[in-house]
């Protein structure tokens, strides 16, 4: 855990990685226009607009979740964004509002457009999640497997097990547990080096079909990776809230998937014509 990137300065090691997985969003982002013939500016105005409500819309449902914990006593850490805190579905929801809007106001097909920008999401969530293991949050469950870490003191993972009585107050670091952040960013740069794959070779013929690769595949990856996490989760009922917003998600997904692909289907045997 090394919250702060270079020892004496203010810089944070978790906003050094959101910035990095940025840039590194918008280079593929523009390469990906200059693929495809789109107007880059416009592009990179949107994803400039969904960058910043994501990051507005993640931190308001992580101060919602951790309101008593973290910034009841002191509300102004409520804006200290770079320090950490930040949960991913409620920046998804706000960034596809504001989509949404763009295209509605741009009169943009949604689909194409969608296509374009869920490519690159997964590569910025990728950087997102080292940050987030630097700063020491989304940790996962208790573990003595060869993976897993110790966070030092006054982390996140050591301030939990000392409110659970697990750790004693002078414990210098906090019980082994699994590095969840890591193994989420392996995930979703494996994700994105599929949809990259799958929007190449679809973006015109089947337009819905990346974006529908990309609801499903991380709503399976977050599903999953709910079980190993260990910080506190809002539940609705047996299930994680992260669960059931996969639920939401994977179902959104594979509804893209299937009406991708019949359209596809439609228009070829449109084109075949009747046959003798």
């Amino acid at each position: 855990m090394h919250p702060d990137l270079i020892p004496g300065l203010p810089i944070k090691t978790y906003g050094f990685c959101m910035a990095l997985g940025f840039l590194a969003a918008w280079q593929v982002m523009a390469w990906l226009c200059r693929r495809t013939g789109r107007a880059q500016e416009q592009v990179s105005n949107l994803l400039m607009a969904m960058m910043l409500s994501g990051i507005v819309g993640a931190r308001l449902e992580y101060v919602r979740e951790f309101w008593s914990m973290e910034f009841a006593a002191d509300p102004m850490a409520v804006f200290k964004i770079w320090q950490g805190g930040l949960v991913f579905y409620g920046g998804l929801v706000l960034a596809i509002a504001v989509f949404i809007g763009w295209c509605v106001v741009k009169r943009e097909r949604v689909a194409p457009l969608a296509d374009l920008f869920v490519t690159v999401i997964p590569l910025a969530h990728a950087f997102g999640r080292v940050g987030c293991f630097f700063y020491g949050c989304c940790y996962g469950r208790l573990s003595t497997s060869a993976c897993a870490v110790a966070f030092p003191r006054r982390s996140p993972a050591w301030m939990a097990q000392l409110g659970a009585g697990q750790i004693a107050e002078g414990a210098g670091e906090s019980l082994p547990v699994l590095p969840t952040q890591l193994f989420e960013a392996v995930a979703v740069l494996a994700l994105f080096a599929v949809l990259l794959f799958v929007f190449l070779r679809n973006w015109k013929s089947r337009p819905g079909l990346t974006t529908g690769c990309y609801l499903s595949g991380y709503a399976c990856i977050r599903f999953g990776m709910e079980f190993l996490r260990g910080d506190m989760r809002d539940r609705v009922g047996a299930l994680s809230i992260g669960q059931t917003v996969s639920l939401g998600l994977l179902f959104l997904g594979f509804t893209f998937v299937a009406v991708s692909l019949l359209r596809f289907r439609a228009k070829n045997c449109k084109l075949e014509g009747p046959t003798d």
